[in-house]
């Protein structure tokens, strides 16, 4: 135990930005045919080592079928709330779920060049304390690890709306379920929040029918994938409000408030809108009397294409959709990062004006029908995924595979892991670095990233910035 906080934890998104530069990353291997377990990538991030994009160290788990997307800490600069902070913890765990299987390891990376599993939480332990399943997105919150779901009960996780739950953060036990009164929400994704203005924002992606084996084409042009967001009061657990997008905005996914606390909006990213096949990106904010609006502030429209350039999914459209898969804010609020996952492009917004963003760089690698080469010749399959930003704005890394049924339906055959970074120049725009690229293990795809005593999708700030 710490008896002083974790020098990892920043009061504030500026003190966090003066923090020393990340030298490893820790990336998500996944077997996409579960013929292998999945497991952790410690990859070498130091701009200034001659082994750089390099993987250090793996650590495959003793399991296969877990089918790893999303993780996270199990503490960051949270712990540093003046209501029900833990200084005295470590960043030291990574939380990663099992999003197939609804198993959770706990690996221990004090020594990030030799991680270990400390704990492994069985599914039956979930589904017995909060008839979840499918876990997905980790935050550490101030008073404990919060863990949102896909499914509810059952075997194909339908008996009951799919939620949050919380962890302890000393003894990783699971202790229950977050929500008092859930209200309208039946699906469930991501999930963020606002500590001092006490409010917690969610959105929603499909049913586990909807998204285990793949898009069902049917549900998607009858746009019953998931559509809204949903506005929380944090402590009380209930929810106040929920906006719905429209129902042609599906899949509204990453939420991604921003990280001043003095501030009161955010931004998610929507994947497609099916009466034109752009991707969106809203701005939600909140009003003076603790009301919340949103409205869409970025389209990306799709690229024409030939039938024979497509897969069969999107044969009939004639067409590429961006597919806004992801999303990230830098610490400073300044530039978005919009992962177009579809036409292989990593677009940047200067969104300073939240209400008017503007594009300030982009990058083109991958994709459906251009299949843009990386810089060093080298073939990028499938398009720009997952997304992380490092703590002073200057380097962004991505990955590129989205989850292993929907890789297969939109990519038709095995493209190979990547993972690439883009330096950020001091007014915007992206260079993709022509020396960065990790070679993962054959058979093995790659997904979330989370970088060295933190990174702009890990951390929630209980400070203003000065």
């Amino acid at each position: 135990m710490n008896l002083m906080p974790d020098p990892s934890f920043y009061a504030s998104p500026k003190i966090a930005m003066e923090a020393p530069v990340e030298t490893v990353a820790f990336t998500l291997l996944l077997s996409p045919d579960g013929s292998q377990p999945d497991g952790l990538a410690v990859i070498d991030v130091d701009p200034k080592s001659k082994d750089r994009g390099k993987i250090l160290k793996t650590l495959f788990m003793p399991n296969k079928g877990d089918e790893f997307h999303h993780f996270g800490w199990n503490a960051c600069s949270s712990a540093l709330s003046p209501l029900t902070g833990h200084a005295f913890l470590e960043r030291r765990y990574l939380i990663i779920p099992g999003i197939r299987s609804s198993r959770i390891y706990v690996i221990d990376v004090k020594d990030p060049l030799d991680p270990q599993i400390h704990k492994i939480i069985e599914p039956e332990e979930l589904f017995a304390k909060t008839g979840y399943s499918r876990p997905h997105t980790i935050h550490c919150g101030p008073e404990g690890i919060y863990v949102s779901t896909l499914g509810g009960g059952g075997p194909d996780g339908t008996e009951g709306a799919p939620g949050i739950f919380i962890m302890d953060c000393r003894t990783f036990d699971i202790v229950g379920r977050y929500e008092i009164e859930r209200g309208v929400q039946d699906k469930h994704y991501d999930f963020w929040w606002n500590l001092p203005r006490d409010y917690m924002v969610s959105s929603e992606w499909a049913l586990p029918p909807q998204f285990e084996n793949g898009v069902v084409p049917e549900d998607l042009l009858a746009n019953k994938y998931g559509h809204s967001i949903h506005f929380w009061k944090l402590r009380e657990r209930v929810n106040i409000q929920t906006i719905d997008l429209g129902a042609n905005h599906q899949m509204a996914l990453e939420i991604r408030p921003a990280h001043d606390p003095v501030a009161q909006h955010g931004f998610v990213g929507v994947v497609v809108d099916t009466t034109n096949l752009q991707g969106a990106i809203f701005t939600w904010w909140r009003n003076p009397d603790g009301s919340f609006e949103a409205r869409k502030t970025i389209t990306i429209d799709p690229q024409p294409a030939e039938a024979d350039d497509l897969p069969e999914l999107l044969k009939g459209f004639g067409a590429v959709p961006p597919l806004v898969t992801d999303i990230d804010l830098s610490l400073d609020d300044r530039f978005l990062y919009v992962s177009c996952w579809g036409t292989g492009e990593m677009h940047q917004y200067d969104v300073s004006d939240p209400m008017a963003p503007k594009l300030a760089g982009k990058v083109e690698i991958g994709g459906i029908v251009r299949r843009t080469a990386h810089p060093n010749g080298k073939a990028f399959g499938y398009g720009p995924q997952m997304v992380e930003i490092s703590r002073d704005g200057k380097r962004v890394y991505w990955t590129n595979s989205l989850y292993s049924t929907w890789d297969d339906q939109f990519y038709p055959g095995e493209r190979g892991a990547a993972m690439v970074r883009a330096d950020v120049g001091p007014d915007g725009g992206l260079t993709l670095d022509e020396d960065f690229w990790v070679e993962f293990p054959e058979g093995y795809r790659s997904h979330q990233i989370r970088l060295e005593g933190g990174d702009c999708s890990t951390d929630s700030f209980c400070y203003p910035s000065v």
